[in-house]
This record gives C-alpha cells, structure tokens and sequence, in this order.
C-alpha cells in the first residue's frame, strides 16, 4: 500500500486520496492563521518604500500587526494542542510477548506474508471484535520525530477461546494487512492530524480540575471550538479514508486463507450470539451481587456448545474439537481470562477496577451457591423488608416468620398492594445500587490493573474522564420486572428450603432452579399472572407440582 504507481490497489489510492484531502485541509488552516501576518508584512514593507504613507496608513498597519499576532498566538496554541493531544484508547488487556510467544509468532508470520509490518503490540478486547488501534504518544516536530509505529493489534477474546488457530489466523488476515497503512507517510500524518484534532476537543470538553486549568478555562474552549470545526470538516475524509484502507486490507488479504476466512466468519457470528447471552444472561446477575466471573471466557465455550446442542447452529462442532483452540496460543489462559473477565466487568457494568470486600471474583463451580443461591436470599430478604415497612403482618399460619404465604396471601388480595410493593421495591434497588456506585466510585483508580502475569508489565488501558460503565448492557428494569424477579426468587427460595430443589447455571438463561436435577423454566407465566393478575391458581398449581409448602419458614440473608 505504499506504492503511488498505476499497480496501486483501488482502495489504497482510494485512502490516499482522501489523506491528500485531509492535509490540504490543514495547510488550508496554517494558510488562514498565516494570512494576517502576510498582510502586516505587505502593509509595512508598502510603508517603508514610501507607498503607503499617512496617519491612516499607519493606524492600518499597526491594527493588523496586532490582529496577526493575536491570530498567530491562537493558531500557535491550537497546533501546540492538536501536535500534544494523547490519541484516545481502548481500554484493553496487553499482552507482553512473553505472555503469548505463540501469538506473536503467528501474527509475524501472517504479518511476513501479506508484505506488511507487524503490530507492534497485541492486546485482548472483552468483546467479539478485532482491530489496529495507533496509540503513538506525541513527538516533538521537525528532523528528530521518530518514525510512525506499527499499530496495536487489538483481538476479541472469545475468539481465542472459540476459535481454533487456522480459524484465527484466517480472521486477522484482513486486519493484520491494515499494518500497511501506517507504512504509508500521507495516511499516517492525516491519521495524526485527525487523532490530534479529536484530543484536542476532548481536552476542551474535560471539566476544568485546578487552579490552573480553571484560569486557562477561556483558551481552552476557544482552541476547542476551533479544533470542533477543523474535525468536522475533516470527519467525512477520515471516514473514506478509512474505508479505503479496510478495503485495501481485505482486497491484499484474499490470498490468505480465504476460503478459511468464510468459515471463521461463520464461527463470528455464533461467538457474538454466546457471548451476549453469557455476559446478560449469565454474568449480570453476578455483577449485580458483588461478583465478577473470572472465566467469562471459558464460558462462552460451553455456551456455544450449549447453544450448537438446543438450536443446531454449529455444525460440526465435534470436529472443530480435535483442532488446537487459539488459546493455547497463550502461556496462561486463565490469567488472560481473568484479566479480561475483569475488565469486561468495568465496561458492562462499572465495578471495581479491583478485588475488595463487596466486589470479589466467583468461578463457574461457585457460581450457584455464590450467586444464585445468594440473588434468591438477597431478593426475598428485600421483598419482606417492604413489606415489613408496608405494615403487611405475616401469613395466619406463619408465627411471625418469613413464609411465601405472606406474599402471595398480599398480591392475591388486590392490585392497590401490589403497586405499592412494586414502587417499595423500586426504591429500594434504586438506592442500594446508587450507594454501590458511590462506593466504587470512592475507591475506583484511574487506571486498571490487571491480574496476572500474563498480562505483561506495561499495561495501558487508560480510562480517562469518561463514567464507567462505556456500555452498559441492558436498560434500567422496570418496576413489574423488579417485582416479577422478587417473588420468583422468593418461590425458590422455598422450593429449595422446603422441597429439595437447588440453584444451578443454566449456560444461556443464567440463574435456574433444578428439581430432581432438572431445569424447571415454567415459573415465569404463574409469576406474572399472580402480580399483574392477582390470579394464584396458577402459582399454586405449580407450587402443589414442585412439592413446595407455601407456610413453612424461608431462610433469608
């Protein structure tokens, strides 16, 4: 892609083209800033040859040479800003060469090729996607700049996890070929001048913190300002530019494990269905109760297989099995898996960058009793103090003791009680997770910290000003659903305590209660028809086939 002959793919003259664009454009900017100045120096160089003689001509001049030296003063500050802006990051895992010998090998290899240079760095996303990231700190300008860096090459973990390794030597191919971009001197500045241009409008936009910064606050939102025009500008260029390097990639990576790469798409495909069910299904109701699961990519295995086995998605499945899975690519998987375990639990949901007494990691043998056991007690404990507040007095039967008799005796007596225990119980979610946040916002560092050596020593995933979580999973819950998920819980609760029923993982439903081992899925519908309704047949219905006696005591936290 460095070339500029007739032999020069269709979407790397394509990209070079709009970087051409991109640095006219600046050179546009530098001209403007510079046009005042030109101006003075015409004005006094007319003066001096006796051109422009006069009290107005003189009171011109030197109104210009004012007004070009105020220009000069805000152009030299922006490029000053632009030139100093730290490019954005993602927040990722690194992983040191040391730590994934194998991994590095092969991308080389792959890199050696397609006639590329290599990344410079690898590092591991929480999520099904894959990328080169430039993370180049800022230089300073003229002879002595140090020549552009390859990128990082920033790759999903999932697909270590679930992809075999001619699968994913055959995705990176396209991604790998993109290295070639950075190779190429007009591409490279306009990527800088863009990156730079987005840093600068983000320090503009931070919240001033310090005297100084506040006393600079006036600056810095006009350099902002003209920095947002410049980019805008700009954004639709980079963005075929962008697409013209992609294209390029792709088109350079066709000779490489092509028909291969049809199939790992496949295989992306059902990596990102397993993956969003795991992490909203599976791993968000641990995070809701404190806990983080360390293996979350080791799970996706057995979500897939899972998933291959009910819906018949992955054909094959067995004989992808015999195949080396890529992560044995990595010295430690279980360290990597932790680490990215850990940070896909502060981009999701926003805990801890760090272990601590109400943020601590659970593995899939725990799991049940960890958290599913716990979420039951933990709701059904929270549904009786509303009702406790409520005045709502226990069942007949009960002699004061927590029963699921209460519960059902209070919604099935009509729709006004159950209202006010749906906003009882809203309110009180909504102010134990606002003190959750509070507490992780009080001891949450600025940067992470991964776990284990396989990480590497020079981590950057940087988080900036930016609140955490980046992306949360699901929308807030709606009162029906926060009520709807505290009466199942209470039910088994007393489907455990009193009819020897026991919480299990269910790989793509999360939390599930078993009955003579088995996954009982049924409860939702007598749930609803009991809250919404105030019908208990149903529920009673389904207690009397479980074998649950709604009057015995439940155990509660």
């Amino acid at each position: 892609m460095s070339g500029t002959g007739t032999g020069e793919e269709p979407g790397a003259r394509a990209a070079r083209a709009r970087a051409l664009v991109l640095l006219r454009i600046r050179g546009r900017a530098t001209a403007v800033a510079l046009l005042p100045a030109a101006l003075a120096v015409v004005l006094f160089a007319a003066g001096a040859r006796g051109f422009a003689d006069g009290g107005g001509w003189d009171a011109a001049r030197w109104a210009v040479a004012v007004c070009a030296v105020v220009v000069l003063l805000i152009a030299g500050a922006v490029a000053l800003t632009v030139v100093r802006a730290k490019p954005a990051v993602s927040p990722t895992v690194p992983l040191s060469e040391a730590a994934a010998p194998d991994l590095y090998r092969l991308v080389r290899e792959l890199a050696d090729r397609l006639d590329v240079p290599a990344p410079s760095a690898i590092a591991l996303t929480p999520d099904c996607d894959s990328w080169l990231e430039d993370r180049v700190r800022p230089a300073p300008a003229g002879p002595a700049r140090r020549p552009e860096a390859a990128p990082v090459l920033v790759i999903g973990s999932p697909f270590l996890w679930w992809m075999r390794v001619a699968e994913l030597r055959a995705l990176l191919a396209p991604v790998v070929a993109g290295t070639s971009a950075s190779a190429q001197p007009d591409i490279a500045a306009a990527r800088r001048f863009v990156r730079g241009l987005d840093g600068a409008v983000a320090d503009a936009a931070a919240p001033a913190r310090g005297p100084v910064r506040r006393a600079v606050r006036l600056p810095r939102v006009l350099i902002g300002r003209i920095a947002r025009i410049l980019l805008r500008s700009c954004r639709g260029h980079a963005a075929e530019m962008e697409r013209g390097v992609a294209a390029a990639a792709s088109s350079r990576a066709r000779t490489v494990d092509y028909g291969l790469r049809i199939v790992a798409q496949e295989q992306v495909g059902l990596a990102y269905a397993g993956w969003d069910r795991l992490l909203t299904r599976v791993a968000l109701p641990a995070w809701r109760m404190g806990r983080w699961p360390s293996q979350l990519d080791g799970g996706v295995v057995a979500a897939l297989t899972e998933l291959s086995r009910r819906d018949r998605l992955a054909e094959g499945y067995a004989s992808r099995l015999a195949e080396r899975p890529a992560c044995d690519l990595l010295e430690e998987p279980g360290a990597a898996d932790e680490a990215a375990s850990l940070l896909a639990a502060r981009l999701f949901h926003g805990g801890p960058a760090g272990n601590g007494p109400d943020w601590s990691p659970v593995d899939w043998q725990q799991y049940p009793d960890e958290v599913v056991d716990r979420k039951w007690r933990s709701e059904a404990a929270r549904l009786h103090h509303v009702l406790d507040a409520m005045g709502v007095p226990p069942a007949a039967a009960a002699g004061g003791v927590p029963t699921l008799a209460r519960v059902v005796e209070h919604l099935e007596a009509g729709e006004a009680g159950g209202e006010e225990l749906t906003a009882g119980i809203t309110a009180a979610v909504a102010r134990e997770e606002a003190e959750a946040q509070e507490r992780a916002r009080a001891t949450a560092p600025g940067a992470l910290s991964a776990p284990g050596p396989a990480v590497g020593d020079d981590l950057v995933g940087l988080w900036g000003p930016d609140p955490l979580p980046l992306f949360p999973l699901q929308p807030p819950r709606t009162g029906t659903e926060l009520l709807a998920d505290h009466v199942a819980a209470m039910v088994c609760c007393a489907a455990v305590d009193t009819a020897g029923a026991a919480p299990g993982l269910d790989w793509l439903d999360g939390p599930a209660l078993l009955v003579g081992g088995e996954r009982r899925a049924d409860l939702g519908s007598p749930v609803l028809s009991l809250i919404e309704d105030g019908d208990s047949g149903p529920l009673r219905s389904w207690l009397a086939s479980v074998g649950v006696r709604i009057d015995k005591p439940v155990r509660l936290v």
